[in-house]
């Protein structure tokens, strides 16, 4: 969906510029860090549809990192970029609770795809939650503040 915010996870600066721009000239929201500590201090702080996600960094890698985004119990998608040769890693990473992967490197197109299906299973969770706290209200006046949580949260 146009709009959307993306978080844009990669140690390599030139094609987080690149893929910047592209997804940018495309109608999203992009912000691109270099790391996997970067993206979790990101998220803390901001809320994101998508977040695209790198397997090989230095430090902490996108496993590490898609655990740790995992922790914060967000309704954010993660999509996993993957070079050739990584394709089980990219497996685990779906396992983890990746919504899917893609391969490095990948046509713009593809890409776009694949984040409109993750914010699209993003938008079903929202609504999902947002059903379940409406059913609250009915059950239980008393949860009417349960309603607007301060941060994109599931809970």
């Amino acid at each position: 969906m146009k709009g959307s915010k993306i978080l844009l996870v990669d140690d390599e600066i030139v094609f987080t510029t690149n893929m910047s721009r592209l997804l940018v000239n495309r109608g999203y929201q992009v912000t691109a860090v270099n790391s996997g500590d970067a993206a979790i201090q990101e998220l803390e702080k901001d809320d994101f549809d998508v977040v695209v996600l790198d397997l090989k960094m230095p430090g902490m890698d996108g496993i590490a990192t898609l655990k740790e985004i995992k922790k914060l119990d967000l309704f954010t998608q993660t999509l996993i970029l993957t070079g050739h040769g990584s394709i089980d890693t990219a497996l685990e990473a779906v396992r983890l609770g990746a919504y899917d992967y893609l391969t490095k490197p990948c046509e713009i197109d593809d890409l776009v795809s694949k984040i409109e299906c993750a914010w699209q299973k993003k938008d079903e969770h929202v609504k999902e939650d947002m059903q379940e706290n409406v059913q609250k209200i009915i059950e239980s006046p008393h949860s009417v503040f349960d309603l607007y949580p301060s941060k994109d949260k599931k809970k």
